[in-house]
């Protein structure tokens, strides 16, 4: 296994952690962190080394993500996006399945990958989509809707997205694709600069409206029924992402557990209320890696779950969160007020977990999916 610190090494790692306060405060995209994250072969993490990747599994990604948190937040987050889709597309390739294997070719090619999923008002995310999907004769698909938070919005090279299309012959279908960049010098794609957010700011996730915008046939890559269903890429989809979700505020945690524990020594590490905080906040942390890592061992060895495997996957997500939002706020109180201060590295982290909750599966979600799990489904009215 290919330990964390030899591909983002410390000196790496500190560069990005002083580049990250001004992109917080000036609310600009972490250019500089992604030239030198792509110079290493960081968006080819999870492309096999035959397709020109470094091969690591999402095991192995998921520690590098949470180390790359540590350092700055929402540049882990904004590659995260990235990161689902080469994912996905090695998850499908394991599989003997090749409908994604652009993707792999095209992230060891350098392009960018950005995650057009989110709607607002739409609760289904996967399920469901306000995006129209409007067929065309060659087999292309044009979608006309808003997408929200669009990670790595001035960068992306290809919008993998999803749309509905109600003309199908065989029912409504959710149409999964991906829109080229071209189409924003088409007028196609228009993308607002409206990211003016309370943390999380360098992701420049922004809004994205679709006029008319066309993925070609061969990049249309899945049409199927709305709805909770197995289809391996829509599990795909989900499985990364709760995963490397769950990644990046685990690293946040641990960035806080750590200036706690250089507070704490500042002040008296020998004084008890101190130690028991930091030990608090130490036995929270603790328990969210090995976890990640199980399920992201389960997924590459297929462990046949079932049905817990959604329970499972969105629990992991919302501990992160949970956690990582415990250890800030614990941490602040052993900072003590000088955490108060914009300038404080606490103070950005504890602007920065906050968008955890905004994810999903929110918590809502991730209750519903384990009461389904462990009590069994909703009974209907009759």
């Amino acid at each position: 296994m290919t330990e964390p610190e030899t591909i983002l090494p410390p000196d790496l790692l500190e560069r990005i952690r002083e580049r990250a306060s001004a992109h917080d405060r000036e609310n600009t995209f972490p250019a500089a962190d992604l030239d030198e994250l792509r110079g290493i072969g960081y968006l080819a993490l999870l492309v096999p080394e035959a397709l020109g990747g470094r091969g690591l599994s999402l095991a192995e990604v998921a520690l590098l993500q949470q180390r790359l948190a540590t350092a700055a937040p929402a540049t882990a987050l904004a590659i995260n996006m990235h990161l689902v889709w080469t994912g996905v597309a090695r998850q499908l390739s394991d599989r003997g399945i090749d409908d994604l294997r652009f993707v792999l070719e095209g992230a060891a090619a350098g392009e960018v990958f950005a995650f057009g999923i989110s709607e607002a008002g739409n609760d289904l995310v996967l399920f469901g989509s306000d995006t129209a999907a409007e067929p065309r004769p060659d087999g292309a698909y044009a979608f006309t809707g808003t997408k929200i938070f669009t990670t790595l919005s001035p960068v992306w090279t290809q919008l993998g997205l999803h749309g509905l299309d109600t003309r199908s012959a065989d029912g409504p279908r959710i149409v999964y694709a991906f829109v080229p960049r071209d189409e924003e010098a088409a007028g196609r794609v228009r993308i607002r600069d409206d990211w003016d957010t309370l943390g999380m700011r360098a992701t420049q996730s922004r809004t994205t409206e679709l006029h008319g915008a066309v993925a070609p046939p061969e990049r249309v890559v899945r049409r199927v029924a709305p709805g909770p269903q197995p289809d391996p890429l829509v599990f795909g989809i989900f499985s990364v992402f709760e995963l490397l979700i769950a990644s990046v505020y685990t690293g946040i945690a641990r960035r806080a557990l750590d200036l706690a524990v250089l507070a704490a020594a500042r002040k008296d590490s020998q004084n008890p209320r101190l130690r028991w905080q930091v030990a608090d906040m130490a036995i929270a942390y603790d328990a969210m890696p090995p976890q990640i890592d199980a399920l992201c061992r389960d997924l590459a060895h297929e462990v046949d779950h079932g049905g817990r495997w959604f329970s499972l996957l969105s629990g992991v997500k919302h501990r992160a969160v949970t956690t990582a939002k415990a250890v800030v706020d614990e941490a602040l109180v052993v900072a003590g007020g000088s955490s108060f201060f914009a300038r404080s590295e606490l103070s950005r982290l504890y602007r920065d977990v906050a968008a955890g909750v905004f994810h999903p599966s929110d918590p809502e979600s991730a209750h519903s999916a384990a009461a389904t799990a462990w009590l069994g489904p909703l009974e209907t009215p009759s």
